[in-house]
């Protein structure tokens, strides 16, 4: 969930992020003689750690100790992984608010919002523990009739070692969707966190190593682009990547040097559809939330609004009251914290002037809000559709407003962007239908995020916000292969794999078949059109 990630790419606030005994693992001995880098307070630009440049060769290695542990880990089959991401489970709930410092000190973000963002990670954590081996276990499967002397099974099996490319907005949440999986699935993890957020992932690797002792589950490397590159190219299994969609592509294409399989989780610009007979308070307030909050760095975060024409001007008023009523900035009153990375402001003052200068109106906020770290929220309307406004994701606490005659306009509105990551619908009586037309990989019907929060749900975009799925089921598949297996049980009545088959044989099995199908696929029958005869 966030615009660029390392490929180019309630806490005490004085606790000490590195606390409690929390040691690097063996082989992560922290910055030694080669080049470092710091991560920053974006708020003050303060130093809050500092940390190493992986290079290939630190990559390669980081990738080789994964390995060595890989087939242990796999080995302990889903209850002992189960016991293991328990234990790790309850030491990120004990720590909570220790992690949730170390969020607040790289990112900004408030600490109220870091711990509920570690919440989440923290159940879905649980879910995949639980469930991996009901999804993942052996299962039998229907020989069919012509094969019934067989029997069949499929189960999914790890893929070896899954390399993580996680982003800075939500440095715990989102790459725990990949990281948790994967390990429930048997597999070990080298995780390469934002350049913005390194020490949340070492915390993360850290935790986890106090568990498992000597074993390298969990490998962290840090650094910059090249990093990232140096992990796509390296002997990994599968890659997952959260970031922006130019930065995906380029991950694709490293990636497909070794034929290596991706999960992209791209961009998105998620559109919250407001119909007549919506509860309009409740709208404005999650379009407020979902606009808002975390400084509109979220990638299913509301930057579109279409609003039915008959509940317009009263939800207009609303969320403009809401957007008012919060503000960016350090002081403790603030519920928004700076911009993370402090590029993107740049990136925002661009659309909201653009918005602007095509003939939009900034109800509230506009240029003026946007500071050199913070960005305080801004409601715009009147804003044409092919404005960057509409059509680029912002990333930041913007969001447009559109009054439309119905959900039909609203519906193709949406759908006309190339993002498809998430979305919203408020709607008493038809909030599911609106929300089956939307091409979109997600939709909440009444509520605001909610799909990311539900453990058992897949999490994944169409179009320009990527492909393949994290969470849920087909986030536990998607770190695994299928092992498809069949085994003889008695000898066949009539064996087709032989070149001793015989005449007779073939046509058995072309009776047998037509006896079987061919009245299915019978075409139906048609009236006989009576002969023309000649006219004289």
């Amino acid at each position: 969930m966030s615009l660029d990630t390392g490929l180019d790419a309630h806490a005490d606030p004085h606790a000490d992020p590195h606390a409690e005994g929390l040691g690097l693992p063996e082989g992560q001995d922290g910055p030694a003689d080669g080049p470092t880098f710091d991560s920053l307070d974006p708020a003050t630009g303060d130093v809050v750690g500092t940390h190493p440049v992986d290079d290939a060769a630190a990559v390669d290695a980081a990738v080789a100790r994964a390995r060595q542990s890989a087939g242990w880990w796999a080995a302990l089959g889903f209850d002992g992984r189960k016991e293991v991401l328990a234990q790790w489970r309850g030491v990120l709930t004990r720590r909570i608010g220790q992690l949730a410092a170390v969020v607040h000190a790289e990112t900004g973000k408030p600490h109220a919002d870091a711990a509920l963002e570690i919440g989440l990670a923290i159940d879905h954590l649980a879910w995949v523990g639980a469930h991996a081996e009901k999804v993942l276990g052996r299962k039998r499967v229907s020989p069919g009739l012509l094969l019934s002397n067989q029997t069949a099974s499929v189960e999914y099996l790890p893929l070896g070692v899954v390399g993580v490319i996680g982003p800075w907005n939500y440095p715990v949440f989102t790459p725990m969707g990949s990281i948790a999986y994967a390990l429930a699935a048997g597999n070990a993890v080298v995780f390469k966190p934002s350049e913005l957020t390194p020490g949340v992932g070492r915390w993360l690797a850290d935790s986890l190593r106090e568990v498992v002792g000597d074993r390298a589950l969990l490998q962290v490397v840090t650094g910059f682009g090249e990093t990232g590159a140096a992990l796509c190219r390296a002997d990994i299994d599968k890659l997952a990547f959260t970031g922006s969609t130019a930065t995906g592509k380029r991950v694709m294409a490293t990636c497909a040097e070794r034929l290596t399989p991706v999960v992209i989780e791209a961009g998105g610009k998620d559109a919250l559809l407001v119909d007549a007979d919506a509860d309009v308070t409740a709208a404005a307030d999650a379009a407020a939330w979902g606009a808002f909050s975390n400084a509109g760095q979220t990638c299913i975060g509301v930057e579109r609004v279409y609003v039915h024409e008959q509940v317009y001007d009263r939800f207009l008023a609303e969320l403009s009251d809401r957007a008012r009523a919060v503000h960016a900035g350090n002081d403790p009153a603030a519920k928004l914290g700076p911009m993370t990375m402090a590029s993107q402001v740049d990136v925002v003052r661009s659309h909201v002037s653009d918005a602007l200068q095509r003939g939009g109106r900034a109800v509230v906020g506009g240029e003026d809000t946007v500071g050199e770290r913070f960005v305080q929220p801004t409601v715009l309307v009147d804003v044409p559709e092919d404005s960057l406004a509409v059509t680029e994701e912002t990333f930041g606490p913007t969001v447009t407003v559109r009054k439309v005659r119905d959900m039909d306009e609203a519906v193709a509105l949406t759908n006309a962007g190339k993002y498809g990551l998430g979305s919203t619908v408020f709607s008493a009586k038809r909030g599911p239908e609106i929300a089956r037309r939307l091409r979109t990989g997600m939709t909440a019907v009444n509520s605001v995020i909610s799909f990311a929060a539900v453990p058992g749900l897949p999490f994944g975009g169409v179009g320009d916000s990527g492909f393949g799925r994290i969470h849920g089921p087909d986030g536990l598949k998607e770190f695994t292969y299928a092992k498809a297996v069949t085994r003889q049980r008695f000898k066949p009545v009539l064996n087709l794999t032989t070149f001793d088959r015989t005449p007779e044989q073939d046509t058995t099995f072309a009776t047998l078949l037509t006896a079987l199908h061919g009245r299915a696929s019978q075409l139906p029958k048609r009236p006989r059109k009576p002969l023309r005869t000649r006219k004289d």
